[in-house]
C-alpha cells in the first residue's frame, strides 16, 4: 500500500543523497531554502509542481518517489 510517509521517506532520501545542497535546490527551485529543509525535516510536502521539477532535477523517476515502481 502507499502511504504519504513512504512517499515522503523516498522524496528525503532522494534529496539526501544528491548532489546538491539544499540551498542549491532551492534556487533551482525559486524557493526559499528553509522550504527544502522542511520538506526534510517536518511534515511538509511540495507541490505537484515543485515536486515535478526536483524529480527532474534530482534525476529521479516520479514513479520511483511515489512507490510505483522500484
Amino acid at each position: 500500500m502507499i502511504t504519504i510517509k513512504n512517499i515522503q521517506d523516498r522524496l528525503r532520501e532522494a534529496i539526501k543523497t544528491s548532489t546538491f545542497t539544499q540551498k542549491e535546490l532551492a534556487e533551482k527551485l525559486n524557493l526559499h531554502p528553509t522550504a527544502v529543509n522542511k520538506y526534510l525535516r517536518d511534515d511538509v510536502y511540495p507541490s505537484l509542481e515543485t515536486f515535478a521539477n526536483l524529480c527532474q532535477i534530482l534525476d529521479v523517476s516520479a514513479d520511483e518517489i511515489l512507490g510505483l515502481k522500484d
